[in-house]
C-alpha cells in the first residue's frame, strides 16, 4: 500500500513524456483457471512493462480476454441437461456468464503474480465495441475482395458440427485407420495401352486409401503423369492390373501374390481411360493426371472424392467433375448416399458398410489396419474429417506475399520463429472463418430465401454495425429481421422486401476474433504495437490471424517486435498431466498446498524469479526442485541486501557521500564495474534476454560482492571511527551499489525490491523504486585503469592466500617482492610506505601487514614458501602491455592480538591496537 503499487500503472499513464511502449496483450481463453503457462506469459510481459516504465516510458498495456468460441460453449453446456434442446440465446447466455466467472478467477491471479495494468478497464472479445470493431475489419477485407464464400471441402467436426481451420487441429500420430486395396474394372482402356491390354482380357486398375466410407463420392482415379506405370498379370488369377512401376513388388506382397510385368509405360499414357465406379452401377470414373499422387505408399493411382479432399476438389475444379457431398454435420451419410448407407456414421458403421459393400461387388482386394497420423478436433478431442460445404473464407494466398515482405521488416526474437512463420504462411491457401455455432460474433449476412444469394453491402454493414455498438451481438438473434436490414439497403441490391430475407446462421472463427483485436486495442493513428510476446503457439495462430487481418486492411503489420517464448514442462521435461502428479498450480507455488511440508508458500516473487531465471525461448522446465532453487537464490540476494542495509545505518548519501575522485582505490574500482554491470544489465533487458539479467545479478552479488568486496571491508566498516572518510567511502559505494542492484531486479522481483526501499534509513518518504526511474550508474565511474592495480593485487592476494591454506590470514604477515616497473607503480598506488597494517594493499591482502619491496630481503627466514607468479598489465586498450613477475611471501606475524580488531597488531593482547586506541579516544 505505502508505495501505491497498485496504482502504478494510472500514474505511469499520466506523466507528460512523449516516448511510448505498447506491449500489446495477446488474450488467454476465459475457459478455465490459471495456469503455470499463464504465469509464464503474463509475468515476461509484466518484467517487460516495468523495465520500459523505469526507463522513463509511458508504458500502454491493457489486458483482454478471447471469450467466444466453442471450447466456452462445450464447458457451459458440460453441466446442463438437454443442452441440445437449448434456444441459440440460452446457450449464449450461459456461455457468457462460463466466461464472465472464468476472466474473474484468472484475472485475481493476474493481480497476485504483481502484473501492473489498469484492471478496472480490461477488453473482452464479447465487449459490443471489440465486436463492431470486429465486423468493420469484417467489412473492409470482404470489400477488398479478401474475404468470400464457396463451396468446398475444409476441416470438419463431427462432434462439434462445425468447420474448423488448421489452427484447430491436433494430430494423433496413433490413430488407426481400416485402410483397402481395391479394384476399378477399366471401361474404356487408355488408347496407348490397347495393344498390350485386348478386350477379351479383365483388366482393372488398383488403387489404394485409409478412408473407404469416401469411395462412395469418388469421381475419378488420378494418377502421375511423369511417373511410370506398369501392366501386370496376377499369378494367381490371371487377372491384368495397371499400378505404378516403383510399387509392383510392395503390392504383390500385401496382396500375396505375384505380379508378371507385361508391359511398363508413362503415366501420360493412361489419358483418355475410364474405370467402372465400384460401387455405383453404371457410373464412369475417369483416369486423370494429378501432382499430388505419391509413390511413397499405395499402388501409385489415387482415388478422387473431390469433397473429401482439398486435392482432390482442386482435380475437380479443372475437370469440371461434380463435388457432391454424402455426408452430414454429424458425420452421418445422407439419403443420397442410397438405404444401405443412410444415417451410417461414416467413421464407423458406415465405413463397415461401404467395405461390405466392396466385398460384395468383387472389388475388394485385401483390408487391413494402418496406423498413422490423423487430425482430431483440439478442443472434443474426436477424429475430423474433410467434408465439403459452404463456407466463409479469406483468401490468404492473394495476400500471402505482402504478408511475407511485411513479416521480414518485423525483429523476431529468437529469430528462428521468423522462419517457422513464414513457412506456415507459405502452406496456408485459405483460411475457412466460418462456424457453425452460435456464440460468437454473427457473420453479418443475409441470404435470400429463394436463390440462397447472399446480401452485404456498405448500407446493411453501417445498420448492423450501429446496433452492434449499442446492444452487442445478441441483437442478431434477438431482433426481427426488419430491425436489422432497412428497406433501402435491400432496394439497393435490387431486391423487393425485407421479408424475402433471411439473417445467416455462422459465426466467426475466434482465430478472427482475437486477430482483430489491433483494430480495437491499439491506439493513436498508427494503431501499431511495439511488441507481441506470446508462446510457439500462436505462430500459427494470433500472431498470424493478426498479420494477415491487419496486412489486408491496411497493408501493415500490427506490430514492430514479435517475442515467442517456449511451454511449461515438468522439471524432467515431461508434459504436465494429473495422472502424473506434476501439474504445478500457482496458486499453490504463491500460497502453499494444504500441506505446507510438501508444497510450502513460496510467494508471488518466487514464481517470477523462475520465470526471469529460465530460458523461455525453449521449453520452460517447473516442479518442486526448481522453485526450491529460485527461493535459495532469491535468499542469497536477500542476504547480499542485508548486508548493505544493515551498514546504512547513521549514513545519509545527500550529506555523508565520498566524492569518487577521493576514494579508496578499491571503492572506484567496484564503481567501476557497477557501471559495466548497469550497461550490461540494461542490454539483456532490451533483448529481452532476462535470463541472462539473472546471471549478471548472480554474478555481480556473489562474485565482485560478497565474495570479494564484503570481506575486505568489514574492518574499515567495524572498526574505523563513524564518520571517518574511510568508512564514509565504503558506505557510499555501498549506497551506490544497492540502489544499481535493486533497480536492476525490481521489474523481476517488484516486490522484494518495494520492501528494500522502505526498509531504506535515508529514504523514510520515498516514492518508492519505480517512480524515480531506472540505474543511474555515472559514466565518469568508468575508469578502466583502475582494474589493472585492484586485479594485480587480487593476484598477489590469492597466492598469498593459497600458501596458508584455510589458516586464519590475520595471523600473517605478508612480504611483496615487484621488480621495479608498471606493476610496482601501481601497487605504490596502494601503499605508499614499505610496511603498513592499515594500507589499502594490506585491507585487500587481508593480513595483519603487508611490506613492498623490489627486491627479496637479505635476512629472509631459510624456511620461508616463497611463492612466484607473474601478472600481465594491459593499459589503453592494448596499446601498454607489460608482464611484471612477483614474490609473496607469507611469514607468522610477531605481534598480539587486538582484542578489538582481532587483528595482530597490538603490542600486548589486553590493549587495543594504536589504530583502535584512536578510534577509541577519538570518541
Amino acid at each position: 500500500q505505502k508505495c501505491g503499487f497498485s496504482e502504478l500503472y494510472s500514474w505511469q499513464r499520466q506523466r507528460k513524456t512523449k516516448q511510448e511502449f505498447c506491449l500489446h496483450d495477446g488474450p488467454p481463453y476465459a475457459n478455465g483457471d490459471p495456469h503455470v503457462g499463464h504465469a509464464l506469459n503474463k509475468i515476461l510481459k509484466d518484467i517487460t512493462n516495468r523495465f520500459y516504465m523505469m526507463r522513463g516510458y509511458k508504458v500502454h498495456y491493457v489486458p483482454g480476454w478471447d471469450c467466444h468460441g466453442l471450447p466456452i460453449e462445450l464447458k457451459a453446456l458440460s453441466e446442463v441437461k438437454g443442452a441440445e434442446n437449448l434456444s441459440p440465446m440460452e446457450i449464449r447466455q450461459r456461455a457468457r456468464e462460463f466466461a464472465e466467472q472464468a476472466i474473474e478467477k484468472q484475472k485475481s491471479a493476474f493481480i497476485r503474480w504483481g502484473v501492473m495494468a489498469d484492471w478496472a478497464n480490461c477488453y473482452r472479445t464479447f465487449d459490443p465495441k471489440y465486436e463492431a470493431n470486429q465486423l468493420r475489419v469484417f467489412y473492409k477485407m470482404y470489400d477488398k475482395g479478401f474475404v468470400y464464400q464457396d463451396y468446398k471441402p475444409v476441416f470438419w467436426s463431427p462432434s462439434a458440427k462445425t468447420a474448423l481451420a488448421e489452427a484447430e487441429l491436433e494430430y494423433n500420430e496413433q490413430h488407426v485407420s481400416r485402410s483397402v486395396y481395391m479394384k476399378f474394372s477399366l471401361l474404356k482402356s487408355p488408347p496407348k495401352l490397347t495393344s498390350v491390354i485386348d478386350e477379351s482380357s479383365r483388366a482393372s486398375v488398383l488403387v489404394w486409401t485409409t478412408q473407404p466410407w469416401t469411395v462412395p463420392a469418388n469421381q475419378a482415379v488420378c494418377y502421375m503423369p511423369d511417373s511410370a506405370y506398369s501392366v501386370v498379370k496376377c499369378t494367381t488369377t490371371g487377372e491384368y492390373f495397371i499400378l505404378a512401376a516403383d510399387r509392383v513388388e510392395s503390392t504383390a506382397a500385401v496382396l500375396d501374390t505375384q505380379f508378371e510385368v507385361m508391359s511398363t509405360c508413362k503415366g501420360v499414357d493412361l489419358a483418355d481411360g475410364s474405370c467402372a465406379h465400384p460401387t455405383i452401377p453404371g457410373r464412369v470414373s475417369p483416369l486423370l493426371p494429378a501432382n499430388h499422387v505419391t509413390m511413397a505408399k499405395g499402388t501409385g493411382l489415387v482415388h478422387t472424392a473431390p469433397a473429401h479432399g482439398m486435392e482432390d476438389y482442386g482435380v475437380a475444379s479443372h475437370h469440371q467433375l461434380p463435388t457432391d457431398c454424402l455426408v452430414d454435420e454429424g458425420g452421418f451419410f445422407t439419403e443420397a448416399a442410397g438405404p444401405e448407407l443412410q444415417n451410417k456414421n461414416v467413421l464407423e458403421e458406415g465405413n463397415e458398410a461401404v467395405i461390405q459393400m466392396l466385398q460384395a461387388a468383387g472389388s475388394l482386394l485385401k483390408e487391413e489396419k494402418y496406423v498413422h497420423s490423423y487430425p482430431y478436433d483440439w478442443r472434443t478431442k474426436k477424429p475430423i474429417i474433410i467434408r465439403a460445404s459452404k463456407q466463409w473464407f479469406v483468401n490468404t494466398a492473394s495476400m500471402k506475399a505482402t504478408a511475407q515482405e511485411v513479416l521480414k521488416k518485423v525483429k523476431v526474437i529468437p529469430t528462428s520463429a521468423a522462419n517457422r512463420m513464414l513457412e506456415m504462411l507459405d502452406r496456408r491457401t485459405f483460411w475457412c472463418i466460418s462456424r457453425q455455432r452460435c456464440w460468437g460474433v454473427p457473420i453479418p449476412v443475409f441470404y435470400q430465401k429463394n436463390t440462397g444469394e447472399c446480401l452485404i453491402n456498405s448500407e446493411t454493414i453501417t445498420d448492423v454495425i450501429k446496433i452492434v455498438e449499442q446492444q452487442g451481438t445478441d441483437a442478431w438473434w434477438t431482433l426481427p429481421i426488419e430491425q436489422l436490414l432497412s428497406k433501402e439497403a435491400v432496394a439497393k441490391a435490387g431486391g423487393h422486401d425485407v421479408l424475402d430475407y433471411v439473417k445467416g446462421q455462422d459465426v466467426l472463427d475466434i482465430w478472427f476474433d482475437s486477430g482483430t483485436s489491433w483494430a480495437h486495442v491499439l491506439e493513436g493513428a498508427e494503431q501499431r504495437a511495439d511488441t507481441y510476446l506470446e508462446g510457439k503457439d500462436q505462430l500459427g495462430g494470433w500472431f498470424q490471424s493478426s498479420l494477415l487481418t491487419s496486412v489486408a486492411a491496411r497493408k501493415k503489420a500490427p506490430y514492430k517486435t514479435l517475442v515467442v517464448h517456449g511451454f511449461t514442462l515438468g522439471e524432467k521435461g515431461e508434459k504436465m498431466s494429473k495422472s502424473i502428479g506434476n501439474v504445478v498450480d500457482p496458486d499453490v507455488v504463491i500460497n502453499g498446498g494444504e500441506d505446507h511440508t510438501k508444497d510450502p508458500p513460496y510467494g508471488a516473487d518466487v514464481l517470477r524469479w523462475w520465470v526471469a531465471e529460465s530460458n523461455v525461448f525453449a521449453e520452460v522446465l517447473v516442479g518442486p526442485v526448481v522453485l526450491n532453487a529460485a527461493r535459495d537464490d532469491i535468499n542469497k540476494l536477500r542476504n547480499t541486501l542485508r548486508f548493505m542495509l544493515g551498514n546504512m545505518a547513521g549514513f545519509n548519501p545527500e550529506t555523508d557521500s565520498i566524492p569518487a575522485s577521493e576514494m579508496y582505490i578499491v571503492d572506484q574500482y567496484m564503481l567501476h564495474l557497477l557501471q559495466d554491470y548497469g550497461s550490461k544489465v540494461t542490454e539483456a533487458y532490451k533483448e529481452y534476454d532476462y535470463s541472462k539479467v539473472v546471471r549478471l545479478l548472480q554474478a555481480f552479488c556473489s562474485r565482485n560482492l560478497s565474495n570479494f568486496y564484503f570481506s575486505i571491508i568489514k574492518d574499515r566498516l567495524y572498526c574505523e571511527e563513524e564518520k571517518d572518510p574511510k568508512r564514509r567511502s565504503c558506505q557510499t559505494v555501498l549506497a551506490e551499489a544497492l540502489d544499481v542492484v535493486v533497480r536492476s531486479f525490481a521489474p523481476i522481483l517488484p516486490h522484494l525490491a518495494e520492501e528494500v526501499f522502505q526498509h531504506l534509513p535515508y529514504k523514510k518518504d520515498s516514492e518508492g523504486v519505480f517512480r524515480t526511474g531506472w540505474i543511474r550508474a555515472s559514466s565518469a565511474w568508468k575508469k578502466p585503469g583502475i582494474e589493472e592495480a585492484i586485479e594485480g593485487a587480487c593476484a598477489m592476494r590469492d597466492s598469498f592466500l593459497g600458501s596458508i591454506s584455510g589458516k586464519n590470514a590475520l595471523e600473517y604477515e605478508v612480504v611483496i617482492v615487484i621488480e621495479p616497473g608498471l606493476l610496482f607503480e601501481l601497487m605504490e598506488a596502494l601503499q605508499a610506505e614499505e610496511t603498513s597494517s592499515v594500507s589499502q594493499l594490506n585491507e585487500i591482502m587481508m593480513a595483519s601487514q603487508t611490506t613492498l619491496l623490489s627486491e627479496l630481503p637479505k635476512e629472509t627466514p631459510a624456511d620461508a614458501t616463497i611463492i612466484k607468479g607473474t601478472f600481465l598489465i594491459n593499459l589503453e586498450g592494448g596499446d601498454i602491455r607489460e608482464e611484471s613477475s612477483y614474490k609473496v611471501i607469507a611469514l607468522p606475524i610477531a605481534k598480539a592480538k587486538c582484542p578489538r580488531c582481532r587483528r595482530y597488531t597490538s603490542d600486548s593482547s589486553s590493549t587495543p591496537c594504536p589504530r583502535c586506541l584512536k578510534v577509541i579516544a577519538g570518541r
